[in-house]
């Protein structure tokens, strides 16, 4: 029996439906329960909260958020051989677990989240992480629907959502991120929590909104960053020509020698109201 409910151990759920994580799905399941619910618990208390999941694969962590008391879960589940697992779950707790299938990039999670913020907790697919999360932060309307984004990363990549202005890891999505969220790593989880083992650490990182941004289109913060970190070993007057280059830089205020990694977050918000 397993320590978080009375359903049966992760290893059994995989073998009872013949279940092994696809590589072209960046599938790497948790089985540790007592794992899945210390990150289902830095989300903080989840009584009577709705949570949203993507990637639930056999339903470690989806176990682990109905436990603490998620009043509803919906989960986004694009490998359907995941889905009998999933409905098992589903009849333990009935009436609290909503399953879909489809792909998370296409899914609109504001209608999803309905009139209150939801809180998103997700082992995410490796494949798919990074755009998942540009695209939670990058809504129009801010605050958001989210509450908070408990999501796990490939460690490199959290360490970039943190990265502040100067750090090696510093790049479009720390300035992202840093502008709209306060964002920690929570704790790494090694290779070998996983069925089959990643290459690398994976990392927890919590994320939760900022009440007032610098004020800024996240569409035109956006395209800045990407130009300029999309060539971020040349100066800025080379990376943003296709913006309007050393005139953009002028009206704003910043050296056209300088570099991307040495902008702050002002800096870059400060060229996209110019653009």
């Amino acid at each position: 029996m397993s320590q978080i409910d009375d359903l049966p151990p992760l290893r059994e759920v995989l073998a009872a439906h013949d279940l092994d994580a696809k590589k072209s799905l960046g599938q790497n399941f948790l089985l540790d329960l007592n794992l899945t619910q210390k990150i289902a618990r830095t989300a903080g208390d989840l009584e009577g909260a709705h949570v949203i999941e993507v990637g639930p694969g056999p339903g470690g962590l989806t176990r682990a958020i109905l436990s603490l008391g998620a009043e509803k879960l919906t989960v986004i589940e694009r490998d359907e051989r995941c889905l009998p697992a999933l409905e098992e779950i589903a009849s333990h707790y009935p009436g609290r677990l909503e399953i879909i299938s489809g792909d998370a990039l296409k899914t609109d999670f504001a209608a999803l989240a309905g009139e209150r913020p939801v809180r998103i907790i997700s082992n995410l697919p490796y494949n798919v992480g990074t755009q998942l999360l540009v695209n939670w932060l990058l809504p129009r309307a801010w605050p958001p629907y989210w509450q908070s984004l408990t999501l796990m990363f490939q460690k490199e990549v959290a360490q970039r959502i943190v990265a502040k202005a100067g750090d090696n890891h510093y790049g479009r999505l720390g300035v992202l991120a840093g502008w709209r969220t306060e964002a920690r790593i929570a704790f790494d989880v090694p290779p070998q929590a996983f069925t089959p083992p990643p290459k690398v650490t994976s990392s927890v990182v919590h994320l939760t909104p900022r009440a007032e941004p610098l004020p800024v289109a996240a569409s035109a913060l956006a395209k800045v960053t990407q130009a300029a970190f999309g060539q971020r070993r040349k100066m800025l007057r080379q990376s943003l020509k296709s913006l309007g280059g050393e005139a953009l830089l002028a009206k704003a205020g910043i050296d056209p020698t300088r570099r991307a990694e040495t902008l702050s977050i002002a800096e870059f918000c400060e060229l996209a109201r110019n653009l």
